[in-house]
């Protein structure tokens, strides 16, 4: 059997040194912070949404990057088997609303020690507050990992489980996507991914704190349609976040840093069509004929939306109800159905949840997750070019592709 070293005790790096250990191999796992598994901590608002328990073709729908790749590693270890992996190490569960995963406690911590037990179980040997400087490669054969105190680990194979750029103060600065371009493979451009977007327009930072539900937000590029979805968003200081905004982030992102802006619209009556809304606008003008504007919008509007739309319309709010035209009562239709704003910008990876871009799937073997053309090296999780929607789906990623790295060593 073969010396393993995996580097980084997170998500991927825990399951990579578990599966390996499983196959009989002596496994080193290498972390750098002072215990495993920091960044689970914090995952899920600290209870840890540690997978989706939906079929695994709806999953691939989730992901946003190259889901293609990902084939072998869900059909080798599912989202089924990491609640099952959960579960058969003492730790409870329970499915939410989404079909998002927790353990049964709302304790990340609980997640942890199931792994922590599994690498128990298989003799994995474990350095914390240990950091690798460098994947000794010769003539495309990895020979040894390089520690920071100048010490070598001599292995037969080296497992990259290092993540990506988000979250840094868990021990995420991009090591492994250095070690990649030094060894000359392909690192895809990286950038913040599941991350609030600034906005162009002060009546959006007017109205920070305010929360919308069940709205509809569509994002263009001219005349193209990136981006439409339906559910909650926030505004906020600089701009708009929310579990929408977070979720159009990962998809827009590549073209904004490309094209600098993208205009937004939303959709604040997606159950209406304009002529339903119609009516119960004109209804309701009906009803209210000798009141202010101001305070009939606030029977369809929350109150900071008023006086934006008021500014947006370019009305007075004290115009009685009743001097209001049919034009000027399709304006206010229009800008309940489409309420414009401008994305400049992603926020940065201090705000992102993960990060897009990575190690180039085509350098991977997808039945392996091994190097196709450097011997003995592999990589998972984060550290490659793979993300999905928030839900569970990137923990998972994490777990399948350190499932099948460490499983897949000769």
């Amino acid at each position: 059997m073969s010396n393993v070293v995996v580097i980084g005790g997170g998500a991927a790096g825990m399951m990579a040194a578990y599966s390996a250990g499983m196959s009989g191999h002596t496994v080193t796992l290498i972390e750098k912070n002072e215990k495993l598994g920091k960044k689970i901590y914090i995952t899920g608002k600290g209870r840890c949404n540690f997978t989706n328990a939906c079929d695994v073709e709806d999953f691939f729908k989730n992901v946003v990057s190259n889901p293609k790749f990902l084939y072998s590693a869900l059909y080798t270890f599912s989202p089924d088997a990491m609640i099952d992996f959960i579960e058969n190490h003492g730790i409870r569960t329970k499915v939410e609303r989404g079909s998002r995963a927790f353990p049964e406690s709302d304790h990340a911590s609980d997640v942890t020690k199931a792994l922590e037990k599994g690498l128990k179980e298989y003799g994995v040997k474990i350095l914390l507050n240990t950091t690798v400087k460098d994947v000794v490669i010769k003539d495309n054969i990895v020979s040894d990992v390089r520690l920071s105190d100048g010490t070598s680990i001599a292995c037969d194979y080296a497992i990259v489980c290092t993540g990506g750029l988000s979250y840094q103060t868990t021990g995420s600065t991009g090591d492994g996507l250095k070690w990649a371009k030094k060894s000359g493979l392909t690192v895809t451009d990286v950038r913040p991914a599941l991350v609030p977007l600034n906005c162009k327009e002060s009546y959006i930072m007017e109205m920070q704190g305010l929360s919308l539900k069940n709205v509809k937000l569509n994002i263009f590029n001219g005349s193209k349609k990136l981006y439409d979805s339906f559910g909650e968003m926030l505004f906020t200081h600089f701009g708009v976040s929310g579990p929408l905004v977070l979720s159009a982030s990962s998809v827009i992102g590549k073209t904004l840093q490309e094209i600098k802006s993208l205009k937004a619209f939303i959709d604040l009556k997606p159950a209406l069509s304009k002529e339903e809304l119609d009516a119960r606008v004109l209804r309701d003008f009906n009803e209210n004929m000798n009141k202010h504007l101001g305070s009939v919008l606030r029977g369809l509007l929350p109150a900071s939306m008023v006086p934006v739309f008021i500014q947006l319309m370019e009305f007075d709010d004290s115009r009685q109800i009743n001097s209001i035209t049919k034009e000027e009562r399709g304006i206010l239709i229009s800008l309940l159905k489409a309420f414009p704003f401008t994305i400049v910008g992603l926020r940065d990876f201090k705000e992102a949840i993960i990060t897009q871009g990575g190690v180039s799937v085509k350098e991977i073997d997808p039945s392996t997750m091994r190097c196709k053309n450097i011997q003995g090296l592999s990589f998972a999780g984060e550290v490659l070019d793979l993300d999905a929607f928030t839900g569970g789906f990137n923990l998972q990623i994490a777990w399948s592709t350190g499932y099948l790295a460490g499983l897949s060593l000769d």
